[in-house]
């Protein structure tokens, strides 16, 4: 499996698990927008972001645009 694959598997299971704690509602709203915290929905996003970020960085070098 190639890198860029492996990324998006990555995401695809992050998001499974967002949608799960999005419905389960046990954050307040404050923590659902609360990105620089240490809650579990935080450190979540950061990383979705952090994968998304790198697959970005992927395509621009496979195509040789830079962002």
């Amino acid at each position: 499996m190639s890198e860029k694959q492996e990324i998006i598997k990555q995401m695809l299971e992050l998001q499974r698990k967002f949608i799960a704690l999005e419905q389960s509602g046990e954050f307040s709203t404050e923590q659902y927008y609360d990105n620089e915290g240490e809650s579990e929905l935080a450190i979540h996003k950061r990383s979705y972001d952090e994968l998304a970020t790198k697959l970005v960085d992927l395509a621009h070098a496979e195509k040789g645009s830079h962002r």
